[in-house]
């Protein structure tokens, strides 16, 4: 791999990618396939944000996330010329994602978080709304893998359901019994939590 490609600035949260920018991803990826490490770069500034969201998810820790982003974006690089256009380039990026995740998370159990002190104040103020991302990651974390994913890549990776049965390698119809299975537990979650 050239210098280029070893290290690549932190990321950044995703903000929306421009139709233009979409279009051209597939010569893109053809550019790191050739060893175009600017190119790779350019990857990384177009999908850094919503992959580490998802791999933040799956991981639960940030320092892990990041890590697991970065063999990604080397197992991009490594295989880039691998890539047949079935699929758009998001969707066979967060398909590589999850690879990665996979094997950095095998036999390693969800994060546990700890249940944070309910406040008095009926106003949220920057601490509660810090608890409520939490609680969110810690739903999150215990719904079952499988679920998980899809919830992430439906909610926080705006994909659509086939893309996410491309992604995960799955019928669309296993997708949608997912997504009601996940939204069934985390009600269940939420109604423990109010009474």
């Amino acid at each position: 791999m050239s210098r280029g490609a070893e290290k690549m600035p932190p990321h950044r949260s995703g903000a929306a990618r421009p139709a233009r920018a979409r279009r051209d991803d597939g010569r893109v990826l053809a550019a790191v396939a050739d060893g175009d490490a600017a190119a790779l770069t350019a990857l990384y500034e177009r999908y850094a944000g919503p992959l580490f969201a998802f791999l933040y998810r799956l991981a639960g820790d940030r320092g892990t996330a990041e890590e697991i982003l970065q063999d990604t974006l080397l197992a991009v690089w490594r295989s880039a010329g691998t890539y047949r256009g079935r699929s758009s380039v998001s969707t066979w990026l967060f398909g590589v994602a999850r690879r990665q995740a996979h094997n950095r998370l095998r036999g390693v159990p969800p994060p546990v978080a700890a249940e944070p002190d309910d406040g008095a104040d009926p106003l949220p103020g920057p601490e509660e709304l810090a608890v409520g991302q939490e609680r969110v990651r810690a739903t999150l974390a215990r719904l079952p893998l499988a679920q998980r994913e899809v919830v992430v890549l439906a909610f926080l990776g705006d994909l659509s359901h086939r893309e996410i049965a491309e992604v995960l390698e799955i019928p669309v119809g296993t997708v949608k019994s997912r997504l009601h299975h996940a939204r069934a537990t985390l009600r269940e979650y939420a109604d423990e939590r109010t009474s």
